[in-house]
């Protein structure tokens, strides 16, 4: 039977892939047409300008720090949404609404909530942190809550069995099972946030995004060029590091 299914869904996945690259314009034609200028953009980028080295190791670690304050903000707080949006251990009525709100807030771009924040507390870092931590509402708690919910049923029956209230199920039955997983979504979330950092300073909320607009405006290519690499090395760095620190706690 799953095979059946399978086989069915591959036609009606096909025809929706088709009908979605026509609905986009997706044109190999102009893609091959235009790698000529994506090669003369590239080879522009060579050799990049270290002269303002300074001004980028400043940018990148207010661009780590904005990431670790959005990261720890954010996970906190989703931990907590996470409870109301869990299936198996808030009502229905709070789970829901839980779930409707995430739905909402998933909705919304990072950019857009980041130019809610500069409005609000004006340009800066803090705009960006906020950003960063009510974006992590909708996709971390999210997975916060799958994660929580997958947890093995066995240990909270026998647990429901002999009396144990509702915070103790929670403490000793869901948290010590679904602890690697919500350790590990949220070293992802922190590398998510420090890519993400580099994105919103380009509307003034702080990070390497601001002086990385305007290297692009001022046709600054060298500059450029001298900025992704370093910002290449640091997500590289962060990207190791989670990966060894996953791979010990899973």
């Amino acid at each position: 039977m799953p095979r059946r299914r399978f086989l069915l869904g591959l036609p009606i996945a096909a025809l929706l892939l088709v009908w979605s690259f026509n609905g986009a314009q997706f044109n190999f034609a102009k893609l091959g047409e235009g790698s000529v200028n994506m090669v003369e953009f590239i080879g522009r980028l060579f050799p990049p300008d270290f002269s303002k080295i300074g001004t980028i190791l400043s940018l990148l670690l207010e661009t780590f720090q904005m990431a670790v304050v959005g990261t720890v903000l954010g996970a906190v707080l989703s931990l907590f949404v996470a409870f109301a949006a869990s299936s198996n251990i808030a009502p229905r009525w709070m789970y829901f609404t839980a779930r409707w709100i995430m739905n909402i807030i998933r909705s919304v771009p990072d950019l857009v909530f980041a130019l809610m924040f500069v409005s609000a507390v004006g340009l800066g870092p803090f705009a960006g942190i906020l950003a960063m931590t009510l974006g992590s509402l909708g996709s971390i708690g999210k997975v916060f809550a799958e994660a929580m919910e997958s947890v093995d049923r066995g240990p909270l029956t026998a647990m429901e069995a002999v009396g144990a209230s509702r915070r103790q199920i929670v403490q000793y039955g869901v948290l010590p099972q679904a602890a690697p997983l919500l350790v590990s979504y949220t070293l992802l979330l922190f590398e998510g946030n420090v890519r993400g950092a580099t994105i919103l300073g380009l509307v003034g909320a702080g990070g390497i995004g601001l002086e990385l607009t305007t290297a692009m405006r001022m046709y600054d290519y060298g500059h450029l060029s001298a900025i992704i690499i370093c910002i290449i090395v640091l997500v590289t760095v962060i990207d190791q590091g989670s990966a060894l620190i996953r791979k010990r706690i899973t």
